[in-house]
């Protein structure tokens, strides 16, 4: 990874971007190598830039990053996969920011976490070839709960650990789901029958194993909830999905 004290090479995916001076803009990167980090892009909104059109949102590159004194600065870069020309399209725009903000929210600075890196990668691929961005959404969030070691239980109740059976409860101050004997009655809990609780278990399953894509609205509700919860607050760009 290090190709010298002063500088190094990573692979990343633009997470977001915030203008700096006039000419310059500084970018939070997802790397494989590295995780999340900040980096500086000079020169990149000038219209002769050569380099501007490689570090736009969602796109994967190729970098060689030098060492600076508060962020580091972006020297090259190569495309490996430019989604930006598909996901600037406004439905897998949004469907792309849910998903960009919530492994920026989940991220620690410097801290590699190559599942969750394949993960977003993935996603991004998907949303520029699919017609129906929203569907991939559900499927994202379980996945991604799941590779950052917390997601819920979805076969036990989260508070007692008895099987589920057939029938379920949000519980959203556990963050899980409870049966019939641990549900507080006196609270309005979203209820998922036998087919919501196979669809919720789908979509967190991996590639392969029973794995589901399809999510109704209870199940992405749940799932809306349960993202909420780990994250303490309800992600911005959801806001934007609902309109």
């Amino acid at each position: 990874m290090a190709a010298s004290a002063r500088s190094y090479k990573a692979r990343g995916i633009v997470l977001r971007s915030r203008n700096l001076g006039e000419a310059d803009r500084i970018l939070t990167l997802f790397t494989f190598e590295l995780g999340k980090l900040d980096a500086v892009a000079k020169g990149v909104r000038r219209s002769r830039s050569r380099v501007g059109g490689r570090l736009e949102f969602g796109n994967e590159v190729a970098m060689t990053l030098h060492r600076g004194r508060s962020l580091d600065v972006i020297a090259q870069s190569e495309i490996l996969r430019e989604h930006w020309s598909a996901i600037v399209e406004p439905q897998r725009f949004t469907v792309a920011a849910a998903a960009c903000e919530l492994v920026d929210a989940f991220s620690e600075p410097d801290l590699a976490m190559p599942d969750v890196y394949a993960l977003l990668a993935g996603m991004l691929a998907g949303l520029a070839k699919t017609d129906e961005p929203r569907v991939l959404l559900p499927r994202f969030q379980m996945r991604l709960l799941d590779a950052l070691g917390i997601a819920p239980p979805l076969e036990a109740c989260i508070r007692c650990g008895n099987g589920l059976g057939t029938q379920a409860w949000l519980d959203v101050e556990a963050g899980g789901l409870v049966d019939d004997r641990c549900r507080e009655r006196w609270r309005d809990m979203l209820e998922l029958d036998a087919a919501a609780l196979q669809a919720l278990q789908g979509l967190a399953a991996p590639r392969g194993r029973h794995a589901g894509l399809r999510a109704g609205g209870d199940v992405a509700a749940t799932v809306d909830l349960l993202i909420a919860h780990h994250l303490g607050r309800r992600p911005r760009a959801f806001g934007v999905l609902m309109q």
